[in-house]
């Protein structure tokens, strides 16, 4: 278990504290449930009566901060408590150990190439012509088909599943249960009324620093290449067709399904439970608001909400007349009587 005192926490992000400078820590919590032993942080003014009944034993505070009632627990001051949480984690997360070495129980084939520093855990196999990168985590039950390319330093967690061919750029993260390379829904009516199944002979190409959720499934290409360029971050449960590309640096929220050969620019931002229809084109940097189904091409820098999705405002008003709806409605009844009234007299 790693510790930290007050002191180092200091000294590594700059901060002043205000307390007993060798008050340890060995997790992180938020201030609402803080325990000895926990760092949390006061980063929202409406948490600050738990500033003064948490049990954590540090508190980030930033450097404006002034506390209304004595606090038991040490401060920090510093110039930015969120940023600053944000640099902790990835600190802890850093100093944690690596695993490595390979399990006598995973099954890599003669004809696979793994770089150094890697770990592969139990009952994970690897089929021939994969080249795995330095320092990878590949962890139990993993499955890497024939001539999958994996970049350094990527982590596959428990029960991915990465499909032949496909190639996985290098510090990525792959949570369980992930499949990769999954034939795409393609099929094709025949005259006896049931449907043929139409090759998907291409692959899917995912570039440096993307994260993908725990069972989220990406098909492969009927031709060419699936394709989810760098930085783009996907959540858990999402679903993306064959042939569809995703921009530089988009974010997609869970429950997310992306119909075959779509397009999603880049710094797109999707919320849950989006729904894009086939061969639709989204451009760069469009927001869309969640359960919103697309079926028309967005322009770059527009909002979306609801299903047929529609322009923000336009969205905004048309939400507020349905609300109204049952009002209108008798409001209508109610004049169409007295129009009635009107023509017998």
């Amino acid at each position: 278990m790693m510790e930290f005192t007050a002191e180092m926490i200091a000294g590594f992000l700059g901060g002043e504290i205000i307390g007993d400078k060798l008050t340890r820590v060995h997790t992180v919590s938020s201030i609402e449930e803080g325990k000895a032993g926990s760092l949390a942080y006061l980063t929202n003014l409406k948490y600050e009566p738990f500033l003064y009944t948490t049990g954590a034993s540090i508190v980030l505070v930033d450097s404006t901060f002034n506390p209304s009632q004595p606090v038991g627990a040490t401060l920090i001051r510093v110039d930015n408590a969120g940023e600053c949480v944000l640099k902790l984690l990835e600190m802890y997360n850093a100093a944690k150990p690596r695993r490595k070495g390979l399990s006598r129980l995973a099954s890599v084939s003669e004809k696979a190439t793994v770089g150094e520093e890697c770990y592969i855990g139990d009952f994970a196999v690897i089929e021939e012509g994969v080249r795995i990168g330095k320092g990878c985590q590949i962890y139990p039950q993993v499955f890497l088909g024939a001539g999958v390319h994996i970049g350094e330093n990527t982590i596959l967690y428990p029960g991915v599943k990465v499909y032949e061919g496909c190639r996985i750029g290098s510090n990525c993260i792959l949570h369980a249960g992930a499949v990769i390379g999954a034939d795409g829904f393609g099929f094709m009516p025949n005259a006896a009324g049931g449907f043929d199944k139409i090759p998907q002979l291409g692959n899917v190409v995912i570039e440096d620093d993307v994260e993908i959720g725990a069972n989220t499934c990406i098909d492969r290409a009927k031709t060419d290449s699936t394709v989810i360029r760098r930085g783009v971050k996907l959540d858990n449960l999402i679903q993306i067709g064959h042939n569809v590309q995703i921009g530089e640096n988009t974010v997609s929220s869970a429950q997310t399904g992306i119909a075959g050969t779509s397009k999603v620019g880049s710094n797109c931002f999707l919320a849950g439970q989006v729904g894009i229809a086939d061969h639709v084109t989204v451009g760069d940097r469009v927001k869309i608001g969640s359960k919103s189904g697309l079926d028309k091409d967005v322009p770059d820098d527009e909002i979306r909400f609801g299903y047929p999705a529609l322009p923000g405002m336009q969205y905004h008003r048309a939400a507020n007349i349905f609300k109204r709806l049952p009002e209108l409605d008798k409001r209508v009844r109610d004049l169409e009587k007295e129009l009635t009234n009107l023509k017998n007299q």
